[in-house]
Protein backbone atom coordinates (compact mmCIF):
# COMPACT_ATOMS: atom_id res chain seq x y z
CA UNK A 1 0.00 0.00 0.00
CA UNK A 2 1.45 3.49 -0.89
CA UNK A 3 1.40 5.97 2.19
CA UNK A 4 1.25 9.34 1.87
CA UNK A 5 3.21 11.44 3.83
CA UNK A 6 0.70 14.59 5.18
CA UNK A 7 1.75 17.76 7.04
CA UNK A 8 -0.77 19.58 8.72
CA UNK A 9 -0.79 23.64 9.92
CA UNK A 10 -3.20 25.65 11.08
CA UNK A 11 -3.07 28.07 14.36
CA UNK A 12 -6.34 26.54 15.70
CA UNK A 13 -5.95 23.76 18.19
CA UNK A 14 -9.00 22.64 17.82
CA UNK A 15 -8.78 22.39 14.22
CA UNK A 16 -5.25 20.97 13.92
CA UNK A 17 -6.15 18.25 16.30
CA UNK A 18 -9.21 17.44 14.37
CA UNK A 19 -7.09 16.75 11.20
CA UNK A 20 -4.40 15.51 12.80
CA UNK A 21 -6.85 12.72 14.40
CA UNK A 22 -8.62 12.09 10.95
CA UNK A 23 -5.14 11.88 9.45
CA UNK A 24 -3.92 9.14 11.59
CA UNK A 25 -7.49 7.40 11.28
CA UNK A 26 -6.95 6.33 7.74
CA UNK A 27 -4.38 3.60 6.95
CA UNK A 28 -3.01 5.18 3.83
CA UNK A 29 -2.10 8.32 5.17
CA UNK A 30 0.80 9.43 7.80
CA UNK A 31 0.99 12.23 9.80
CA UNK A 32 4.68 13.69 9.53
CA UNK A 33 4.10 17.20 10.77
CA UNK A 34 2.03 19.54 12.57
CA UNK A 35 2.70 23.11 13.09
CA UNK A 36 0.88 26.48 14.45
CA UNK A 37 2.35 29.02 12.23
CA UNK A 38 3.70 29.36 8.48
CA UNK A 39 7.51 29.68 9.53
CA UNK A 40 6.97 26.23 11.60
CA UNK A 41 4.73 24.78 8.96
CA UNK A 42 7.66 25.31 5.99
CA UNK A 43 10.33 23.70 8.43
CA UNK A 44 8.25 20.96 8.45
CA UNK A 45 7.82 20.63 5.37
CA UNK A 46 12.04 20.63 4.22
CA UNK A 47 12.42 18.19 7.50
CA UNK A 48 9.84 16.32 6.59
CA UNK A 49 9.70 16.67 2.51
CA UNK A 50 5.72 15.15 2.42
CA UNK A 51 3.57 14.42 -0.16
CA UNK A 52 0.52 17.10 0.66
CA UNK A 53 1.01 19.94 3.15
CA UNK A 54 -2.44 21.24 4.38
CA UNK A 55 -2.48 24.61 5.03
CA UNK A 56 -4.50 27.18 6.71
CA UNK A 57 -4.12 30.67 5.17
CA UNK A 58 -4.34 33.11 8.05
CA UNK A 59 -1.40 31.59 9.87
CA UNK A 60 0.89 33.96 12.22
CA UNK A 61 4.78 34.20 11.34
CA UNK A 62 4.10 33.70 7.99
CA UNK A 63 0.61 33.56 6.68
CA UNK A 64 -0.32 31.08 4.05
CA UNK A 65 0.54 32.37 1.05
CA UNK A 66 4.03 32.93 1.96
CA UNK A 67 4.41 29.46 3.35
CA UNK A 68 2.93 28.12 -0.05
CA UNK A 69 5.43 30.10 -2.38
CA UNK A 70 7.73 28.75 0.10
CA UNK A 71 7.21 25.22 0.04
CA UNK A 72 6.89 25.32 -3.88
CA UNK A 73 10.43 26.62 -4.01
CA UNK A 74 12.11 24.39 -1.33
CA UNK A 75 10.17 21.21 -1.61
CA UNK A 76 8.71 21.52 -5.36
CA UNK A 77 7.66 17.62 -5.12
CA UNK A 78 5.06 19.06 -2.00
CA UNK A 79 1.85 19.41 -3.25
CA UNK A 80 -0.08 22.47 -1.20
CA UNK A 81 -3.76 21.91 -0.18
CA UNK A 82 -5.49 24.98 0.88
CA UNK A 83 -7.97 24.86 3.91
CA UNK A 84 -9.29 27.77 4.79
CA UNK A 85 -12.63 30.01 6.06
CA UNK A 86 -11.85 32.60 3.29
CA UNK A 87 -14.18 31.74 0.07
CA UNK A 88 -14.03 35.25 -1.93
CA UNK A 89 -12.37 34.94 -4.88
CA UNK A 90 -9.41 37.25 -4.00
CA UNK A 91 -7.80 34.85 -1.38
CA UNK A 92 -8.56 31.59 -4.07
CA UNK A 93 -6.82 33.22 -6.39
CA UNK A 94 -3.77 34.40 -4.74
CA UNK A 95 -3.55 31.04 -3.09
CA UNK A 96 -3.24 29.75 -6.59
CA UNK A 97 -0.78 32.13 -7.86
CA UNK A 98 1.05 31.49 -4.70
CA UNK A 99 1.10 27.88 -6.21
CA UNK A 100 -1.21 25.88 -4.43
CA UNK A 101 -2.85 23.07 -6.23
CA UNK A 102 -6.11 22.75 -4.00
CA UNK A 103 -8.54 24.57 -2.51
CA UNK A 104 -11.45 23.85 0.00
CA UNK A 105 -13.02 25.87 2.58
CA UNK A 106 -13.34 24.72 5.70
CA UNK A 107 -16.61 22.98 7.15
CA UNK A 108 -15.93 20.79 3.93
CA UNK A 109 -16.90 17.03 4.29
CA UNK A 110 -14.11 14.27 5.75
CA UNK A 111 -14.39 12.52 2.45
CA UNK A 112 -14.18 15.39 0.32
CA UNK A 113 -11.01 16.43 1.82
CA UNK A 114 -9.50 13.17 1.55
CA UNK A 115 -10.32 12.77 -1.57
CA UNK A 116 -8.40 16.16 -2.34
CA UNK A 117 -4.85 15.10 -0.24
CA UNK A 118 -5.19 12.38 -2.77
CA UNK A 119 -5.87 14.23 -5.40
CA UNK A 120 -2.93 16.67 -4.58
CA UNK A 121 -0.99 14.12 -3.65
CA UNK A 122 -0.88 12.48 -7.29
CA UNK A 123 -0.49 15.61 -9.38
CA UNK A 124 -4.34 16.63 -9.93
CA UNK A 125 -5.82 20.23 -9.22
CA UNK A 126 -8.72 20.24 -6.64
CA UNK A 127 -11.23 22.68 -5.91
CA UNK A 128 -14.14 22.65 -3.48
CA UNK A 129 -17.72 23.10 -4.53
CA UNK A 130 -18.39 26.60 -7.04
CA UNK A 131 -14.65 27.39 -6.89
CA UNK A 132 -13.30 25.53 -9.40
CA UNK A 133 -15.17 27.69 -12.70
CA UNK A 134 -13.98 31.06 -11.08
CA UNK A 135 -10.57 29.53 -10.96
CA UNK A 136 -10.60 28.18 -14.42
CA UNK A 137 -11.79 31.65 -16.26
CA UNK A 138 -8.85 33.72 -13.75
CA UNK A 139 -6.40 31.39 -15.08
CA UNK A 140 -7.32 31.32 -18.92
CA UNK A 141 -7.88 34.92 -18.96
CA UNK A 142 -5.07 37.75 -19.71
CA UNK A 143 -3.04 39.18 -16.42
CA UNK A 144 -1.47 42.11 -16.61
CA UNK A 145 2.44 41.49 -15.41
CA UNK A 146 2.01 43.68 -12.18
CA UNK A 147 -0.84 40.67 -10.81
CA UNK A 148 2.04 38.52 -10.84
CA UNK A 149 3.88 40.45 -7.74
CA UNK A 150 2.62 40.12 -4.19
CA UNK A 151 0.08 37.14 -5.03
CA UNK A 152 -1.26 37.23 -0.96
CA UNK A 153 -2.78 41.05 -1.93
CA UNK A 154 -6.09 41.85 -3.35
CA UNK A 155 -6.87 44.42 -6.07
CA UNK A 156 -7.88 46.80 -3.58
CA UNK A 157 -4.54 46.31 -1.49
CA UNK A 158 -2.03 46.13 -4.47
CA UNK A 159 -3.76 49.35 -5.60
CA UNK A 160 -2.79 50.69 -2.32
CA UNK A 161 0.40 49.24 -2.61
CA UNK A 162 1.52 51.05 -5.73
CA UNK A 163 0.37 54.59 -3.83
CA UNK A 164 2.12 53.61 -0.98
CA UNK A 165 5.43 53.43 -3.43
CA UNK A 166 4.72 56.50 -5.29
CA UNK A 167 5.58 58.12 -2.20
CA UNK A 168 1.75 59.23 -0.91
CA UNK A 169 0.65 59.39 2.44
CA UNK A 170 -2.61 57.56 3.86
CA UNK A 171 -4.28 61.32 2.98
CA UNK A 172 -3.46 61.27 -0.27
CA UNK A 173 -4.12 57.63 -0.94
CA UNK A 174 -7.41 58.16 0.70
CA UNK A 175 -8.32 61.12 -1.64
CA UNK A 176 -7.41 59.45 -4.36
CA UNK A 177 -9.70 56.54 -3.91
CA UNK A 178 -12.39 57.91 -1.93
CA UNK A 179 -11.92 56.72 1.19
CA UNK A 180 -10.96 57.73 4.67
CA UNK A 181 -7.60 57.77 5.94
CA UNK A 182 -8.48 55.59 8.86
CA UNK A 183 -9.29 52.83 6.20
CA UNK A 184 -6.77 53.05 3.81
CA UNK A 185 -4.63 52.79 7.28
CA UNK A 186 -6.22 49.69 8.30
CA UNK A 187 -5.57 48.54 4.48
CA UNK A 188 -1.78 49.81 5.03
CA UNK A 189 -1.49 47.45 8.11
CA UNK A 190 -3.19 44.43 6.22
CA UNK A 191 -0.12 45.23 3.58
CA UNK A 192 2.74 45.08 6.03
CA UNK A 193 1.59 41.97 7.47
CA UNK A 194 1.00 40.12 4.41
CA UNK A 195 4.26 40.94 2.72
CA UNK A 196 6.39 40.52 6.29
CA UNK A 197 7.78 44.34 6.14
CA UNK A 198 8.04 46.27 9.44
CA UNK A 199 7.30 49.67 8.17
CA UNK A 200 6.49 51.76 4.86
CA UNK A 201 9.73 52.12 4.11
CA UNK A 202 10.61 48.40 3.82
CA UNK A 203 7.34 48.07 1.92
CA UNK A 204 8.21 50.64 -0.36
CA UNK A 205 11.32 49.45 -1.28
CA UNK A 206 9.61 45.62 -2.11
CA UNK A 207 6.81 47.73 -4.11
CA UNK A 208 9.47 49.65 -6.34
CA UNK A 209 11.90 46.35 -6.67
CA UNK A 210 8.29 45.09 -8.70
CA UNK A 211 7.80 47.45 -10.59
CA UNK A 212 5.33 48.93 -8.64
CA UNK A 213 4.89 52.94 -7.85
CA UNK A 214 6.20 54.77 -11.38
CA UNK A 215 4.10 57.65 -10.81
CA UNK A 216 6.40 60.32 -12.66
CA UNK A 217 4.71 63.32 -10.33
CA UNK A 218 5.88 60.84 -7.03
CA UNK A 219 9.58 59.94 -7.42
Amino acid sequence: MNVLRVVVADDHPIVRAGLSALIDSIPDLELVGVAADGKDAVRQVVLTKPDVALLDLDMPELNGYAATREVARLSPQTGVLVLTMSVDDDAVFAAVRAGARGYLVKGAEQDDILRAIRGVAAGEVVFGPGVAERVLAFLTSPRESQDQSFPELTPREREILDHIAAGRTNAEIGHALGFAAKTIANNVSRIFAKLQVADRTQAIIRARDAGLGRDPSHP
